[in-house]
């Protein structure tokens, strides 16, 4: 095994020489972003530009990083409106390399996750767009019908919520003695979503992580590639729009006061105008939008929890970690769970 943390070069770099036009030996280099995917920048002979994805190493939940599916559908949603990244080949030889992995093309644009970069990047005149740009994309998206796009297999079409609160309720419950840490409110939550959560309608493509932490930005404000798809799912698109809504932190909010992320930047639109882009162009009725955000926070807590968990456990490593403060990120999404439940 090289040095390239997951990835066997000499195997992997054999495999591209075969399946694309890359050629070997490649330049590799890192692309943070995240505590998931070991994914990297890779530059042939010829200055040709890639990117190669593989899951993290560490046992993981069953779908939770699955190369194939994100390989399958950005194959399906290339040309059809919403921006994705040029697929090359995908790897289901785990002899390869030891996990399945997939190459695509680079991208432009930037991936935005502090207010910084939003301020280094664009122009101040050219950040409404951005989520302006963003929302249009996602409600793009949820206007397709995935079986004329040929992804009706993608999952079921019905019960995503149910299906939704058994796999990150089974998370938290199998991850809190790992990460000693359990909350009575998380079962509390799981026990009403169940009981109030909305007839689903037309099943759509779901992304399950839309943020601008999963997109590429040109600095004119434009969303030019959506990424990160190995958890997109058939289901329930105004859970998808929840999720992205929460993710939409302002000044004023706790998430934004504590992080400075993108969506706090001078000039950048509220969540407002997402709320209202969104049901511009897809015409959903919102009326239970606040079940929708209160389960995604009960979501996103179950998440945080399970990377907690994973640290704790050793499958990762810690250095650089602020171990408490990534806690305390799991326990401020229960306090928003529970403030938008407080609504429904």
């Amino acid at each position: 095994m090289s040095d390239i943390p997951g990835y066997d070069v000499a195997a992997v770099e054999n495999w591209a020489a075969q399946h694309t036009s890359l050629v070997p030996p490649f330049s590799w280099e890192r692309l943070e972003g995240g505590h998931s995917n070991l994914t990297y920048l890779i530059a042939d002979t010829h200055g040709v530009e890639a990117v190669i994805r593989r899951p993290p190493e560490g046992e993981l939940l069953p779908k939770a990083h699955d190369m194939g599916r994100e390989f399958k559908i950005i194959s399906a949603l290339h040309g059809r409106g919403v921006p994705v990244a040029t697929p090359h080949a995908y790897c289901e030889d785990p002899s390869v390399t030891g996990a399945h992995f997939y190459i695509m093309g680079k991208v432009g644009g930037r991936a935005l996750y502090t207010a910084d970069d939003v301020v280094d990047w664009i122009p101040v005149e050219n950040r409404p767009r951005v989520g302006i740009s963003f929302i249009s994309t996602l409600a793009t998206l949820h206007s397709l019908d995935p079986v004329d796009i040929g992804l009706g297999d993608l999952g079921r079409h019905d019960g995503y919520v149910q299906r939704q609160l058994r796999t990150w309720y089974g998370s938290w419950t199998s991850s809190a003695e790992a990460a000693e840490y359990d909350d009575a409110r998380i079962h509390a939550l799981h026990e009403r979503f169940q009981a109030e959560a909305p007839t689903q309608g037309p099943a759509r493509v779901v992304h399950g992580d839309f943020g601008l932490h999963n997109t590429m930005i040109d600095s004119d404000g434009s969303l030019v590639a959506v990424l990160d798809w190995e958890i997109a799912t058939l289901g329930d698109p105004l859970a998808d729009f929840a999720y992205s809504l929460n993710a939409w932190s302002t000044p004023a909010s706790p998430a934004g006061a504590d992080t400075q992320p993108p969506t706090t930047a001078e000039g950048m639109v509220g969540p407002e105008t997402l709320v209202e882009e969104y049901q511009r162009i897809t015409g959903a009725d919102l009326s239970r939008l606040d079940f929708y955000r209160a389960f995604n926070y009960f979501k996103t807590a179950c998440i945080i929890h399970g990377v907690y968990a994973r640290y704790r456990r050793g499958q990762k490593s810690t250095e650089g970690i602020d171990m408490p403060h990534l806690l305390s990120r799991a326990v401020m999404a229960i306090d928003n769970a529970e403030a938008a439940a407080s609504s429904m």
